[in-house]
């Protein structure tokens, strides 16, 4: 399996270093993240920026982003917090957690948000919730599937129970896009964790995972101090909920565009002259994923 990257702090202005936990080497950031965020030596995954991971998975030049200026208003005053909030736009190049939009993946339509752990670790707050929300309310009205990316560290606390809220809201919005049976597929990336794991990253219809992402409510450590007892080997990783149902698919990076189109012909009716010759759509699907891994 390939092992999740993690990055040390930046080592320098120009140019900024990463360290790869598989290998220990240091790399220059624009390099790593040109080659779809893997380290070249061992292939363990870095976190990927969200502009870049929808550059890797869309077709060139179809996205348009949706609500690209909306921003955080510190409801509750939080000290430090819009300093805070401007210190993490310039680092991570986005205006907060979450990229929302519409493209096409090898000419299929679809909706797309992308979250983006660069930004505050990718914790929901009211805009990202905000903007989960307006995107699966665009795929609904316009009748398109949705795919999230997933990758977050819980709730924001400077939004207290604001932050909250959004699990809810965006619970509520995904069912109404169930509703018309449209399709929608998540994608859980290193690390899903909190509240967006206890709302819409377990809502999908098909849930696909990276390898060796972090995936749960709460993490290993706080589990381990509060049950006070040893945690199974590889405890809350994608490859522990796949062996135990819990996600459909452990899904290869430099896969993952051709497994999402696929997915996305089956469900537009496109893959009818393939499913045709297949016992069940099970085998299709067993086949998609075969060919994709």
């Amino acid at each position: 399996m390939t092992a999740t990257s993690e990055e040390t702090d930046v080592l320098g202005d120009k140019p900024e270093m990463l360290r790869c936990s598989g290998c220990r080497r240091e790399m220059v950031a624009d390099i790593v993240h040109a080659a779809d965020s893997i380290c070249p030596y061992c292939g363990a995954l870095f976190r990927q920026p969200a502009y870049r991971r929808i550059e890797s998975i869309v077709d060139s030049g179809s996205f348009i982003e949706i609500e690209r200026d909306v921003e955080c208003r510190d409801p509750l005053s939080f000290p430090g917090y819009r300093t805070k909030i401007e210190s993490e736009r310039s680092k991570s190049k986005v205006q907060e957690g979450v990229v929302v939009g519409k493209a096409t993946i090898k000419g299929l339509r679809t909706a797309i948000a992308v979250m983006d752990s660069y930004f505050m670790m990718g914790s929901m707050g009211t805009v990202v919730g905000e903007k989960i929300v307006l995107i699966t309310e665009f795929a609904t009205l316009n009748r398109l599937p949705l795919i999230i990316f997933c990758a977050s560290g819980g709730a924001r606390m400077q939004e207290g129970v604001l932050s909250l809220l959004q699990m809810s809201r965006t619970t509520i919005a995904l069912a109404r896009h169930s509703a018309q049976r449209l399709l929608h597929i998540n994608v859980l990336t290193h690390p899903t964790t909190g509240g967006v794991t206890a709302s819409f990253a377990m809502q999908g219809d098909i849930t696909l995972a990276e390898p060796g992402a972090l995936i749960g409510f709460a993490g290993p450590r706080v589990i381990q101090q509060t049950v006070g007892d040893k945690l199974p080997e590889g405890f809350q990783t994608a490859e522990y909920l796949y062996e135990r149902g819990l996600i459909d698919r452990i899904v290869e990076r430099r896969d993952m565009r051709d497994t999402l189109a696929a997915l996305l012909a089956l469900h537009a009716g496109s893959g009818a002259d393939e499913v045709r010759h297949k016992t069940t759509l099970k085998d299709w699907y067993d086949d998609v994923f075969k060919r994709n891994s």
